[in-house]
């Protein structure tokens, strides 16, 4: 079937070695594969037309080159994903209505059904920035600072990203019967990336440190989509074990 959307689809896996909880995560074996491997094999059989590995570190880029992934080398001094995003995206030439997917390294089991959820947000021509939540309701998560919790408008508009159980529930409130918890993995209009890599840090960005406020906070809008994808992410060698164990 003719892919009729009027954009292309770019995907970039940033990941870096020097992590603070877990350094050289992206090399981090999973039944003897590097989690890299993982990530880049499960986007590239979606619909993303170009796929690359955004990194500083040589080891890295050699581990990518190996099993026939290609990289591009980003500047060691960005300070969040989505910058490094902005600089390997610059390489790629995509145009400015054309889609760049920023896949979090650290999500061993992202599907192409994610990949094309976020790609068809982007039908909609007002659409800058998109990113996934999964609707939960667990008190455990829901008191977790590590797990954000997303508050949306009814037409799918992020309306606010806190480390807080959001929406507060005051004395004899009626709770909602799920909240939301995103999936940290962002789409951008590559126009609007090239515009929120330039913004300068946010007193709610810094607050929160979440830089999806950043965004906010400067009037630009995000797109929450809701999927079953509960997310997956390996953010220490104690989250290594657990994966390993449940697969």
């Amino acid at each position: 079937m003719k892919n009729m959307r009027d954009f292309n689809i770019f995907g970039i896996i940033p990941a870096r070695y020097a992590s603070t909880r877990f350094p050289g995560k992206p090399l981090a074996l999973l039944q003897g594969k590097p989690m890299v491997q993982w990530v880049f094999e499960r986007v590239q059989s979606s619909e993303v037309r170009d796929l690359v590995v955004a990194t500083d570190d040589e080891r890295i880029a050699d581990c990518v080159r190996g099993f026939g992934g290609r990289v591009v080398m980003t500047s060691p001094d960005h300070a969040s994903g989505t910058d490094r995003c902005g600089e390997a995206a610059m390489l790629m030439n995509p145009k400015d209505n054309d889609v760049v997917i920023n896949i979090q390294g650290d999500e061993p089991l992202i599907s192409p059904r994610e990949i094309h959820l976020l790609a068809s947000a982007f039908e909609d021509k007002s659409v800058q920035i998109a990113t996934l939540v999964n609707p939960f309701y667990d008190d455990t998560l829901l008191n977790d600072p590590n797990v954000v919790k997303v508050v949306k408008a009814k037409n799918g508009k992020v309306l606010y990203f806190s480390r807080l159980p959001i929406p507060y529930l005051r004395e004899n409130a009626t709770p909602p019967t799920h909240y939301y918890r995103h999936i940290g993995i962002y789409a951008y209009r590559y126009g609007v990336l090239k515009e929120i890599v330039q913004l300068p840090t946010s007193e709610l960005e810094n607050s929160e440190k979440l830089e999806q406020l950043r965004w906010l906070e400067n009037g630009y809008t995000i797109h929450a989509l809701e999927c079953d994808y509960q997310g997956i992410g390996v953010d220490t060698p104690e989250d290594l074990e657990k994966f390993i164990m449940q697969n």
